[in-house]
């Protein structure tokens, strides 16, 4: 009997043997990318695999210090469209009279958590600063001048992205600044039958551009009288051709979304050039547009009239070079 458990146990000895020669299919091993979170973390509980904020995708803010009993004032190079404070001890808004400055103080003596705000522009221009308090801050008044590029050859500063605003559509607010300026600069009048002149003021259109849903009109006025000529406003109008007796007059205004190098005085002997920009439209055969430009406290005013035909003809901005 002893024999028969012995070559049992032999024989159970040789098969675990056998079973750990056996190659084990080997365990996968999951690794992490440098840039990668792991579904958990110590501290830190992301649901799922998240990859990393790096610092090349962020935002430096600028430190600024602000005190209860005075006021901060930051000056922007173009209109101020977006405030948002990260606590209620700032207060911020627009200066009065001013679209592109903002003032901004404490509205609590001494807080000591450090906040922040950020700022968009008209231009499509981000800001961010964080702020604490100081009783005696040591930039009480603000430029923010180095975020104006005009396509210099300049490095860009991090904080200057590209902001889309809904008026606009698709395009960038600074490629429409660039291409006003571009339209200015090259100052070519591609349209010389369009215009009016009375009084020794004459007002032309140069041209009209085209570019990703946009129109872009080039005007000058000219001056050639001894008195300046101080422009009151710029209206651009559809209304009918012809109108009727006793019809009343169906005019519809067209606001510019955009104006580059906007005139508002023409000396004696002097012109000026401006660039309008508009959201793309056409007219029917049996309308036009009334471009109107009234003189302050005076009558030299001036109009000149824009068929469909002219509109369709726009010239179209496949590049733009701007230095």
């Amino acid at each position: 009997m002893k024999r028969v458990f012995l070559a049992i146990a032999l024989t159970l000895g040789v098969m675990g043997a056998n079973a750990q020669n056996v190659e084990q299919p080997e365990k996968e091993v999951v690794t992490f990318q440098a840039d990668t979170y792991p579904q958990e973390m110590s501290g830190d509980d992301y649901n799922g695999l998240t990859k990393k904020l790096t610092f090349d995708r962020m935002i430096p803010p600028y430190g600024m210090e602000v005190t209860y009993d005075k006021t901060v004032h930051v000056i922007f190079p173009s209109a101020v469209r977006y405030v948002d404070l990260g606590s209620p001890n700032l207060i911020a808004g627009k200066a009065d009279g001013a679209e592109n400055v903002i003032r901004v103080k404490a509205t609590v003596k001494n807080f000591r958590t450090e906040t922040n705000f950020s700022v968009i522009t008209e231009s499509g221009s981000f800001y961010t600063f964080n702020v604490k308090y100081a009783d005696e801050p040591l930039l009480l008044n603000i430029e923010m001048k180095d975020f104006i590029h005009d396509g210099s050859t300049v490095n860009r500063p991090n904080n200057a992205l590209d902001i889309y605003l809904q008026e606009l559509g698709s395009e960038s607010p600074k490629l429409v600044h660039l291409i006003m300026k571009s339209i200015h600069k090259n100052n070519k009048r591609e349209i010389k039958h369009i215009g009016a002149k009375s009084f020794g003021i004459q007002y032309l259109l140069h041209g009209m551009y085209t570019h990703n849903g946009l129109l872009y009109f080039h005007t000058q006025i000219k001056n050639s009288s001894n008195v300046p000529f101080d422009v009151d406003f710029i209206t651009f109008k559809i209304v009918d051709k012809k109108v009727a007796k006793r019809t009343a007059i169906q005019e519809q205004v067209i606001f510019p979304l955009r104006a580059y190098n906007y005139a508002t005085r023409i000396a004696g002997h002097k012109d000026e050039r401006t660039v309008f920009t508009m959201e793309k439209f056409t007219i029917p055969e049996d309308k036009q547009v009334v471009v109107e430009l009234h003189e302050k406290s005076g009558g030299r005013h001036q109009s000149f009239v824009i068929e469909n035909e002219d509109i369709v003809r726009a010239r179209v901005i496949n590049e733009l070079k701007v230095k």
